[in-house]
């Protein structure tokens, strides 16, 4: 049983920046791909970034390209999604997300369908 926990969300003003964080519990992570996925009120599910085992292949949804950076510290078992340059449009519940389909395939997905794990989610409010 693998378990999510995410990190690091709250209230920034516009412009601003935050670091969410993604570790886990029940197994090791390392050779699986880890996806961030949000879901602001009255909206779909929206996968922002992914980063497959080893670093190998990180994808950006085209809404925070250049704003978000992805990365993983396999010693400390962190995924972490650098936020930067935050929008109020950004204003979202975040989660990380894996699944047993992503074990050292390299690559990964932005399609929140492609993940059976979920963590519990943080809130992200950018608001002036």
């Amino acid at each position: 049983q693998v378990q999510l926990v995410e990190s690091g969300g709250g209230l920034v003003q516009p412009g601003g920046s935050l670091r969410l964080s993604c570790t886990a519990s029940g197994s090791t992570l390392d050779y699986y791909a880890i996806g961030w996925i949000r879901q602001a009120p009255g909206k779909e599910r929206e996968g922002v970034s992914c980063i497959s085992n080893g670093a190998i292949n990180t994808y950006y949804a085209d809404s925070v390209k250049g704003r978000f950076t992805i990365s993983r510290d396999n010693v400390k078992k962190i995924v972490y999604l650098q936020m930067n340059n935050l929008k109020p449009e950004d204003t979202a519940v975040y989660y990380c997300a894996t699944g047993w389909d992503t074990f050292y395939t390299g690559n990964c997905a932005l399609d929140p369908y492609e993940y059976e794990y979920w963590g519990q989610g943080t809130q992200v409010t950018v608001s002036s």
